[in-house]
C-alpha cells in the first residue's frame, strides 16, 4: 500500500437544516431534535471515525440552509474509509421522526479529501 492508501480520510460533513423543520408546530420540534442527536451519536460512535471537531452556526444563521453554501453546521472527521462515509450519511436516512426519516427535516453532503499538510 502507497502511504496515501494508509491514511484516514478526512471528512468533513455539512449538515442543512430544511424548510419542513420550520414548518412544523412547536409540539413536533422536540422529535426532531431527539432523532438529531442520535444521528450525531450514531456517527460519532462509528469504528472508523475520530471527530476532529464541530461547528454549528445556528446563534448567528437564522432560518433555512439555502441549496449549497452556507450549511447549519459541520463535523469534521478522520474516517477509515468510503463505506464508512456512506454508513454516517445513511443515519439521515434511516433515523426516523414519527413517520418520517431524518432527511424531511434535514439534508448531509460529505466532502472527501485529505489533510492539508502545512510545510514547516
Amino acid at each position: 500500500m502507497s502511504d496515501n492508501q494508509d491514511k484516514p480520510l478526512r471528512v468533513l460533513f455539512c449538515g442543512a437544516v430544511l424548510q419542513n423543520f420550520f414548518d412544523l408546530p412547536a409540539s413536533e420540534i422536540g422529535k426532531v431534535w431527539q432523532a438529531t442527536g442520535a444521528m450525531l451519536q450514531g456517527i460519532r460512535d462509528l469504528p472508523g471515525v475520530q471527530i476532529l471537531g464541530t461547528l454549528d452556526d445556528d446563534e448567528t444563521m437564522v432560518g433555512t440552509s439555502p441549496n449549497g453554501w452556507p450549511w447549519t453546521f459541520y463535523i469534521l472527521a478522520d474516517v477509515d474509509s468510503r463505506k464508512t462515509v456512506v454508513s454516517a450519511c445513511n443515519f439521515f436516512r434511516t433515523i426516523e421522526v414519527g413517520e418520517h426519516r431524518l432527511w424531511k427535516y434535514m439534508r448531509v453532503e460529505a466532502r472527501i479529501g485529505r489533510e492539508l499538510v502545512i510545510p514547516s
